[in-house]
Formats: structure tokens, sequence, C-alpha cells
């Protein structure tokens, strides 16, 4: 079988191990949202008593510790960057580290790359007689986009022709601090009255919060993605402004309003008249570079046949995503920066080398388990030697109301898999730390919590009865720090003194634990890799298979000590 890398034959053969041996049955459990902080009552994990996960920390530091999950190690710009599941497992299953999200367009931009690729040449030919519309997140918290990067496109976008910009607005608040909005806004509009000096008619046309307007996701609530779709396309809205800082400064003064929450808004001219609906013949480009949140908005922009809510008008234009959001569907088809080429992912290697794979989570995680800790690729790399399970999540019903989620049906399933002696290799992800964890919901993440360690319990336990081994960690941090904090540590209070609940990923590090009755007493995490991250898990995994890693894998994090 060949590499995807131009069809050239790899040699996929790994050499042996000189001292570990083959055969054993391996469980790699990945809890979703599960990072390492201090101890106190925002730190869920903590509250909620996790005594499996805590008893393999008392194997610290020869059988437990911590890895990077973030900024640089999973190939983001730099170390204020919080890592996120998708760039999490491509880390885990490839070994190696690639530029991601941020970073790919970082690179795209500053290169100029990104005006010459086929996703820009596609919207250029828009410029001439139509508008190019920017939709996104208005933010420098980096975990949807950034609003430097924002500005870069524009910049460049005019210099390449674009003769008229429309921005549609989501604010933020939650991965950065409520009512940054108005300073952001103020921003993007000094931008834009530049851009205008230079003869660019450039507006911003509409707005509201991200968690109301747009950025939905995982098919929970379409009325939010309609919402938007009637101010952005529709130019149609309750509230009507002459400008975008008036209409954040006064939608702001609502009672209980806040970013995450604002009501959608049109800007309008001296006649009321929107200023930037969407029209035939326009290019749209979502400026997100993270998925999750902008590709219910992809469906509606692309899909022709689209029954989720009344469209009323679905305008021709031409549509480019910043990446594109969903390789399995190749949604949207049309992009500005190209993913990355993850090829030769520890998940292809293993299954040359004669491991039989079997791979579950519940819907929610289920890509990540799979399309992404295989290098971005769909379906099996040998139907013969993998089993992947999906267990349908609760779409519809809020995370909080059901923390439990399907930690312990994922569970069953791995247990099953484990025992049927037919896998070598049984990996799942237990995403309720992150999904519960984003409710902000801090009593419902701590059942989530407790729920994962039951799983993981359950899990453990059918690894002791095959003799197996076991390597449990995390993607990222979520449900271990539930404050925003200041830069001294202490939680950040709301003006009615309440602590601000932290619904974001974070930047701490994560744990992995290693063990099991399959484990030779004489492996242990070496000492010499302080700033090991996700990536050099799989050099790891591939070691207790009875392999030694390709060579340009991140290091292996054990060692045999005789």
């Amino acid at each position: 079988m060949g590499s995807r890398a131009g069809g050239e034959i790899n040699n996929w053969k790994l050499a042996d191990h000189p001292k570990l041996p083959k055969g054993k049955t391996i469980a790699v459990v990945v809890l979703d949202g599960w990072g390492e902080a201090p101890p106190n009552q925002y730190n869920c994990i903590h509250v909620a008593g996790t005594p499996t996960m805590d008893s393999f920390k008392k194997g610290a530091p020869k059988r437990w510790r911590l890895i990077k999950a973030h900024g640089t190690a999973v190939g983001l710009p730099g170390d204020d960057d919080m890592g996120n599941s998708e760039v999490g497992h491509n880390a885990l299953g490839a070994g190696r580290i690639y530029a991601q999200g941020a970073k790919l367009v970082d690179l795209a931009l500053a290169s100029g790359k990104i005006y010459e690729g086929d996703g820009f040449k596609y919207i250029r030919e828009c410029f001439e007689n139509g508008t190019l519309h920017l939709i996104g997140l208005l933010s420098d918290g980096g975990v949807h986009s950034r609003l430097d990067q924002l500005e870069l496109f524009m910049k460049g976008a005019s210099e390449h022709g674009a003769k008229r910009i429309r921005v549609h607005i989501l604010t933020d608040g939650r991965d950065v601090l409520d009512g940054t909005s108005i300073g952001f806004t103020e921003t993007l509009e000094k931008d834009l009255a530049q851009l205008r000096e230079k003869g660019i008619d450039a507006k911003i046309a509409s707005g509201g919060g991200r968690m109301y307007v747009t950025m939905d996701r995982y098919e929970n609530d379409w009325n939010v993605v309609k919402r938007g779709w009637d101010a952005q396309v529709l130019g149609e809205a309750p509230h009507k402004f002459k400008s975008a800082l008036e209409a954040v400064k006064k939608l702001r003064e609502e009672p209980n309003a806040n970013d995450q929450y604002l009501p959608p808004f049109v800007i309008v001219d001296e006649n009321g008249n929107p200023v930037g609906p969407i029209k035939d013949g326009d290019a749209v480009v979502t400026f997100n570079f993270r998925a999750d949140r902008i590709v219910m908005l992809a469906k509606a922009l692309e899909y022709e046949n689209f029954d989720k809510f009344d469209r009323v008008r679905f305008p021709k234009i031409r549509y480019a995503g910043m990446l594109q959001y969903d390789g399995e569907l190749k949604l949207p088809s049309h992009f500005l920066v190209s993913p990355p080429e993850i090829e030769r992912t520890s998940g292809e290697y293993l299954v040359h080398n004669g491991i039989r794979t079997f791979a579950c989570s519940e819907t929610v995680k289920f890509g990540h388990v799979t399309f992404f800790w295989n290098g971005n690729r769909s379906g099996y790399f040998n139907p013969e030697m993998e089993k992947y399970v999906e267990v349908p999540s609760d779409i519809g019903i809020p995370f909080n109301v059901q923390p439990n989620m399907k930690a312990l049906e994922i569970a069953e399933k791995a247990k099953e898999a484990i025992l049927s002696g037919k896998f070598h290799q049984v990996r799942v992800n237990l995403a309720n730390g992150d999904m519960v964890g984003h409710t902000g919901d801090i009593k419902a993440t701590i059942v989530g919590c407790k729920a994962v360690d039951e799983a993981v319990r359950i899990i453990v336990d059918a690894i002791e009865q095959v003799g197996g081994i076991y390597v449990i960690t995390a993607d990222h941090g979520n449900a271990e720090d539930m404050a925003k904090r200041d830069k001294s540590g202490k939680p950040l209070l709301d003006k009615n003194g309440n602590v601000q609940i932290l619904t974001s990923h974070t930047l701490n590090p994560v744990p992995i634990a290693i063990g099991g009755p399959g484990l030779a007493p004489s492996v242990r995490f070496r000492g010499d890799l302080p700033n090991a991250g996700l990536a050099n898990v799989a050099a790891t995994v591939m070691n207790l298979h009875g392999f030694q890693a390709p060579n340009d894998y991140e290091p292996t994090l054990i060692e045999v000590v005789e």
C-alpha cells in the first residue's frame, strides 16, 4: 500500500523493539478536556473525586507524568495558543508536530501564498462587480479566529482587487473577557476607515453574539445559524443601527447582556436600508480557522439542498472557508489555506505491521479518534484490520443536562473489544470534560468527570483481565479550571462580585499514565524530556506494541531500565 504523498511506496516495516515484546492488548484512552491544575473549587476534576485517575498519580514520575497539549507543542503559533481537540488528536496520532490552524493561516498570510491559491482565485472572480463578505468571530482569543489575521486579509484582499468589503462580526466574550467586543469593534472600524481612505468601500454590515448568532455547533440549534443568516444574507434583524460600535455599546446596556449573547443587528444607511446583505455575484469568506462553530454556516452557504431552516433566499455566491472545516464532507469545497499534509501516521504504520485496531467514541468526538487521529483521513487504512464504532450522542439535549453523556457505553464497547481478543489496540475518546466543561456548568462538569473516571475503571479492569497495558492521556485542558483568572492567578469577578466562569480550553498540561499487568516493571518514563507533548505519545504506544518508531517521530516517553 502506498503513502498518500505522490503515491511512492514507503517501507512500512517497523523495526522490532529490542526489549519490549509484541502481542499485548493496549488500551489508548483519551480524556477530552482533562488537564492538570492546582486543586481548588473551580477544578472540577479535583472536586469530582476521581479515584481511578488519582490512583495513577501514585506512579509518578515512573508511570505518570504531564505533557504539553497547547502552543508550539501541537503546531500552534505560540504558547499563548490553547490547544483543541483537532490539533490534539492530529499530534497524538501523527507522532510529529505539524503547523496547525492559526499557524497555517499565519504562514499563508506572511508568505502571500493565500492570494496565490485556488481558493482565493475562486472568490476573486467576484471582486469586479460584487462584494467580498467576511464572516467570523471578532476576537484575539486565538481559539476560533484572530483579529490580526482578519486585518491582514482585508488589506491583502483589497490589494488584490477587492473594491467592496463587508464584515459580519460575531462578538466573543467566551475565549476572551466579556466586554472586550467594544475595543475589537473600535479597532476594526479604524481599519475599515483606512481602507476607505484608499478608495475601498469597506464597512461592517451586521453582527451578533457568538452563542446566539451563527456559531452553534454539532447541529444543536439551527435557530442560532438562522438568526445570523437573516442578518448577513437577508439584511434583517430586530436591531438596526447606523454603526457597529453604537450597536455593541447599546446592546450591552440591556439587562443581563454580554458579548456571547448579543442579539443580531444590522447596520443601515441614512434611508434605513441595510449596508451589506449578501447577494448574487458576491464572494463570502468565513475567516474562522477552527471548524466546529462555523461548519453549520458553511453548510447553509454551500448546500443547494438544505432543509435545516428556511433560507428565504439562497444567493448565487462564491464561498470559501479560511480552511476546509470538514475533511470527511469536503466542506467547504473551496478554502483559502490547505490543511497540513499528514502522512505516515502511527495508525497506518501499526496496521501495516499487523496491529488490529478498534476505535470508539460518541458522535461529538468520533471524528477525533478516527479522522483526526489518522491525519485528516477518512475511512479505514485496512478494513480487515480495523473496526470503528460510533456511539450516537444525544443531539439536541444540552450536555450539562445529561453530563454522563455516553462515557459508560463507550467503556462497555471498549471492554467488549478488549475481552474479545480480536484487537491489539483499543482506542477511545471520553468527551465529558470538554463538552460539559464548555457549558460553564460547574456542577454538571463535576458529574461528567466522575462518569469519565468510572469509564476509565471499566477499561482498566478489562485490561487487567487480559494481561494488557493501558495508556491514559488527554488532548487539552478544560474541566480542571473553570474560573477566569487575572495575571496573578486569582479568579476574576464580574460587576456583581461573582467569579467569572471559564468555558474555554486552557493552557494547562495534561497527564499521561501507563500501566497494566502487561507492562514490564523495567519500563518507566524518561527523565530527559521536560518539554514533551502530545506528539511524543505515538512513539510511546508503538514501543508498547513491541516496535521502534520511525526516526522522524517525536521521541518516545519511555525507557527500559534493566
